[in-house]
Parts: structure tokens; sequence; C-alpha cells
């Protein structure tokens, strides 16, 4: 009767079916293969976008110029958008509007900027509107300004919603 001894038991057996081999080389791959995934992930996420806005950075600290900002609130500026089927409209509410240079109407993609909408607005009877075809099934960071850039009004159009106020988003001062 032969006995046998465990370090003989296992000489037989081929070595993938060795527990210690998945340790020793299968967690380094699994670690390898999931570290490729993440930057194929990361890559084709497309990066952050960028804000709309011109900004300046200086060492670590990132500036932008709220002028436009306190102007629309000097004017005391605030307006509705209104999404229609094929286009959008443009309510004035408080302040003077009138301007020597055209309305410009930004539409701009949460995290996309390729999505992103320049629209010139044309005078009408109740207000301004623009031909669009706007997809609501995301949220819009929404910007009127005239096209010398002097005051900006915003918002934030909600996901399936039709309308939004426009105010300064800097109070002045």
């Amino acid at each position: 009767m032969t006995t046998q001894t465990p370090s003989s038991a296992g000489a037989g057996r081929p070595f993938w079916k060795e527990p210690m081999v998945w340790l020793v080389w299968g967690l380094p791959l699994a670690s390898v293969v999931a570290g490729i995934w993440l930057v194929v992930v990361a890559v084709g996420a497309g990066g952050a976008d960028t804000v709309t806005d011109k900004v300046q950075r200086v060492s670590q600290i990132q500036t932008t110029d709220l002028g436009p900002d306190d102007n629309a609130a000097r004017r005391r500026l605030s307006a509705i958008v209104q999404v229609r089927g094929d286009h959008v409209e443009l309510t004035a509410v408080t302040g003077d509007f009138a301007a020597p240079s055209p309305l410009v109407l930004t539409l701009a993609h949460p995290t996309e900027a390729a999505q992103d909408l320049t629209l010139p607005l044309a005078r009408d009877t109740t207000g301004w509107r623009a031909p669009a075809d706007l997809d609501t099934a995301h949220d819009w960071n929404v910007q009127l300004s005239p096209q010398d850039g002097s005051w900006r009004i915003r918002g934030r159009l909600q996901k399936d919603t039709q309308a939004v106020r426009l105010a300064p988003s800097h109070g002045g001062g």
C-alpha cells in the first residue's frame, strides 16, 4: 500500500489548476485589463468640455469677466424663453432691452460642447424668435446677450420643460 504525501499529490496536476498560479498571474493580469478598459472609457467620454465664458488662468486661479453680469443687474434685465415645436420665443419681463446690436441666444449642452447652439433672434410683435428644433430630453444652459456682449442674462432649461427664466447670474455691485 502506497501513501501519498502532500508534496507528491499536486505533482501530477497541470499548472492552471493550481490556485497559487491564479493569484500570482491572474490578479495582476486582471488589473492590467481593468486599467486598459478604464482608459478606453475615459477617452471615449470626450473629456471635460470648457465653459462658454472666456476664462483667464493665472497660476492656480481662474477668473472671468463679470462686467456683463453687472451691467444686466444694473439694467434689471430678465426674460422668459419658451421652447415651441419648431422655434424658440423670447419675451422681455423687466428692464430695457433696447440694444444697438441684435440679441443672441446661446443654448449650451451641459456636457457636450459639440451640441451647443447659437441662435440670432429676430424681433417680432411679442418679443423675439428664432427657428430651432430643440431636444428637451436633457438640460440646457441658456444665455442671452447682445452681439457686442455688453450684458448677459442666464438660466437653465430643465429636462422635459418648455420654458426658462433668464436673469443676471451676478448681483452686481
